[in-house]
């Protein structure tokens, strides 16, 4: 890699916490704050909205959708059936 052009590859811990879970591995990501690790080295933290920890496809958990109320909003809002235009 030639000098100055890459950015800095550096130990990174990355928490979620909405799932309460944290991962120290390697990434260009930085960040002011920091935390101590299980090692008890500090390293930056950056605080992430979902991870495998949190995400529906890698839990098995997936949310429920109110369709019912999104249909009868869409109707509400376009006229129902049969209220759009053929063009």
């Amino acid at each position: 890699m030639q000098k100055d052009k890459h950015p800095e590859y550096h130990p990174v811990v990355f928490r979620d916490r909405a799932a309460g879970y944290a991962f120290l591995t390697r990434s260009t990501a930085s960040s002011e704050q920091t935390i101590e690790w299980d090692d008890g080295e500090t390293y930056p933290v950056v605080d992430v909205e979902i991870s495998s920890e949190s995400h529906p496809f890698y839990t098995g958990k997936a949310r429920t959708v109110d369709t019912e109320g999104r249909v009868a909003r869409f109707e509400r809002r376009y006229g129902g059936e049969g209220g759009g235009s053929s063009g």
